[in-house]
């Protein structure tokens, strides 16, 4: 469908030259299935919690201005990045305004530096409305053109930016949050958005935010993680038990962020003890329980970094995990297996006591039938796993001979 504008004086600022004529043409855009590759195991959880959150419609626009063309400009999802693409920012829930128009319009021209500008001021205005309005803005704008996260972080939009995810005003808070989020998908920008503040924040909103906000806070914590010094303050900040618990009680997108966050900050051994202490064992034996819950992969990850602690086995076996492995052994897909070998292996290495326990769950004939036809890898798991089983079995044999000479 091709639309010819006019009057141009309501889509053009003051001091933009009205063109003879501009023609803006939409087509619609429907995203493609989430789709998850099997690669390595950080790819795998991050990927499959990074792919699209819903099957929103799009809209690209291509523009015919002033004798140049523009094309391929979305107004609504953008596959720029991994988190674009997990569509944390809904940019497609606001309607085609004025507001829009003017974004549009910065994107066409290639000058969004005077509108940014702008925008960044009017965070500081005394009306709640006028701050909405221009956080809702940026985080569009951040959303939609990469080159824009920085010009943004240049412009002085941080520290205001962070101080709306204090606000009151949940709407207020969840453009804050999410400005952020879209900010932190640049590199550059993490390390400054750490420096100025925005962490604490970030985690009071876990708190106390909306639903939306809790999510995209989940998935902003996460992206400043990505910076190695960032995991003990993110953890210190009290992050933790409040990701357990979206994790436990959040809608299949929050435990997906979570779980993803979780899985980057538990990396660092003093963040696993905090996980084990809030509980975490317990929603993801639940979580990997339920095959039709589509977490299975991920909370088998996040436990895969945990298992390493002593802690973190006594709990897995207390929450009934072992039983859940065995079973993932037996049902489950070739990576599923593959990953609770490799848990099921660092339970038992030191511990005659859960080797008997997995082996009276009837682990071995999944076992052997995974050493025979599982991938390279689970096959050798599942071999070594065998061997483990069967030492009790071989010791107690050799103390009855001992005993009965």
């Amino acid at each position: 469908m091709v639309v010819h504008v006019s009057p141009l004086t309501q889509l053009l600022p003051p001091g933009v030259p009205l063109p003879l004529s501009i023609s803006i043409s939409y087509q619609q855009h429907h995203p493609t299935p989430p789709y998850t590759k099997h690669v390595s195991r950080f790819s795998i959880i991050h990927r499959s919690i990074c792919r699209r959150r819903t099957m929103e419609t799009g809209i690209h626009a291509s523009y015919s201005y002033m004798g140049r063309n523009f094309s391929n400009i979305s107004l609504t999802n953008d596959d720029s990045t991994a988190f674009s693409d997990c569509n944390s920012d809904r940019s497609g829930e606001f309607p085609t305004t004025s507001a829009t128009k003017r974004l549009l319009l910065a994107c066409a021209t290639e000058s969004s530096d005077d509108l940014i500008q702008q925008l960044v001021s009017d965070l500081d205005s005394d009306s709640i409305e006028d701050q909405k309005q221009a956080a809702m803005e940026l985080r569009l704008l951040a959303k939609n053109k990469p080159e824009n996260r920085v010009k943004i972080a240049r412009a002085g939009a941080i520290r205001p930016l962070i101080s709306l995810i204090s606000s009151a005003d949940s709407e207020l808070q969840e453009h804050g949050v999410t400005a952020i989020l879209n900010l932190s998908l640049c590199d550059e920008n993490k390390e400054v958005l750490a420096s100025s503040g925005a962490i604490r924040p970030l985690v009071r909103a876990l708190k106390v935010g909306t639903p939306t906000a809790k999510e995209n806070a989940a998935c902003a914590l996460l992206r400043l993680s990505q910076l190695e010094e960032n995991k003990a303050a993110i953890g210190r900040s009290g992050a933790i038990p409040l990701l357990v618990d979206l994790l436990e009680t959040g809608n299949f997108r929050g435990q997906k962020d979570a779980s993803t966050a979780l899985y980057s900050l538990c990396s660092l051994k003093e963040n696993k003890v905090r996980a084990v202490q809030a509980g975490i064992m317990k929603p993801l034996v639940e979580l990997m329980a339920d095959f039709e819950s589509n977490m299975v992969d991920k909370s088998a990850f996040v436990m895969s970094v945990l298992t390493p602690l002593k802690e973190a086995r006594a709990a897995l076996v207390e929450e009934g995990g072992i039983p859940v492995l065995v079973e993932i052994i037996e049902i489950g897909s070739q990576r599923q297996k593959e990953i609770a070998v490799v848990i099921l292996l660092q339970i038992c290495d030191d511990s005659v006591v859960y080797r008997t326990m997995v082996s009276r769950e009837g682990a071995i004939p999944p076992l052997v039938a995974l050493s025979q036809s599982g991938t390279k890898r689970a096959k050798q798991k599942a071999e070594a796993l065998i061997e483990l089983l069967r030492r009790p079995r071989l010791g107690n044999a050799a103390a009855s001979s001992d005993s009965s000479e």
